[in-house]
């Protein structure tokens, strides 16, 4: 198979035409069209079809972009490695985050990668959803306590704690056990978080407490979620990263930590190498985990 034929059939299926990609390639719409048909008569089958005023593939010709556009993407970017004198992230760089994190951790990040690596044009995506980064097209994906993914590998970059806060109005309820049940309290939860929780909080003395959240506000994001808490309208359970600086400086309050410990990860394509731009965008990554530690 011919690998200029592929790419130009790529640039096509990815430009959506022979004239949008003639455009980006700078390159004659004649020579584009000559190597597709190049490439479908050495493989015997039709890749686009003909005649429609928008660019169709057939079905031979979505699988073979599916399956080389990535491939075609790191030839591309091992030869412009190569050919300087040192790896230079370049291209495009796509990236899925949690909202809370991507909101309050890595856009800073993001505007730091941005000056410092002006060739690469980073795309961050803020959204809960678990994504397959290797069928959409992500470089990177954030998640937090990721179970083991054959595909996936990186590396974890933070610790984060779930806490109860409330804004300093609202008095914590009276002490339980756990075996109890908890005193009730006005609290803002998630649209999808049950509505018999319990919360079974760490204080900072070692103890547990127990409390029963009653629902007077259900948001679909954990932003909202704070909005509320410092408006008054009840307790909430929230991630430390979220609510930090609201504890330090007194507009939340802290009444004790639920669950365990959560890890959050930066992953990506195992089956690909490790590319100049997201190398450089982990090591960026790495050094929350390093003053995390400290």
């Amino acid at each position: 198979m011919d690998l200029t034929s592929l790419g130009d059939f790529n640039a096509v299926a990815l430009h959506g035409g022979f004239g949008p990609a003639s455009r980006a390639l700078d390159r004659p719409k004649a020579t584009l069209s000559r190597r597709v048909a190049e490439l479908e008569e050495s493989l015997g089958v039709r890749l686009i079809e003909r005649g429609s005023r928008r660019l169709r593939l057939t079905e031979e010709g979505l699988a073979l972009h599916e399956r080389t556009r990535g491939l075609m993407a790191e030839i591309q970017e091992a030869g412009e490695a190569i050919a300087s004198s040192a790896p230079v992230a370049r291209g495009r760089l796509r990236i899925s985050a949690p909202v809370v994190f991507a909101h309050v951790v890595l856009c800073r990040i993001a505007l730091r990668f941005a000056l410092a690596y002006p060739q690469v044009e980073l795309e961050v995506v803020a959204e809960d959803r678990v994504v397959n980064p290797v069928e959409e097209g992500y470089d990177l994906v954030i998640r937090i306590d990721p179970p083991h993914d054959e595909q996936l590998v990186g590396r974890r970059i933070l610790g984060d704690q779930r806490l109860v806060v409330a804004a300093p109005s609202i008095s914590i309820p009276s002490g339980v056990t756990p075996d109890a049940e908890g005193g009730a309290v006005p609290a803002v939860m998630s649209t999808g978080a049950s509505s018999d929780a319990r919360w079974d909080m760490r204080t900072e003395d070692g103890g547990i407490r127990a409390i029963r959240p009653t629902p007077v506000l259900r948001l679909s994001s954990l932003l909202m979620v704070r909005e509320a808490v410092l408006e008054g309208v009840g307790a909430a359970l929230l991630p430390r990263l979220l609510v930090d600086n609201d504890v330090a400086t007194g507009r939340l309050a802290c009444w004790g930590e639920v669950g365990s410990r959560v890890e959050i990860w930066a992953l990506y394509n195992s089956r690909r190498l490790l590319s100049a731009k997201v190398r450089a965008f982990m090591n960026i990554l790495q050094e929350l985990s390093r003053r995390e530690r400290k």
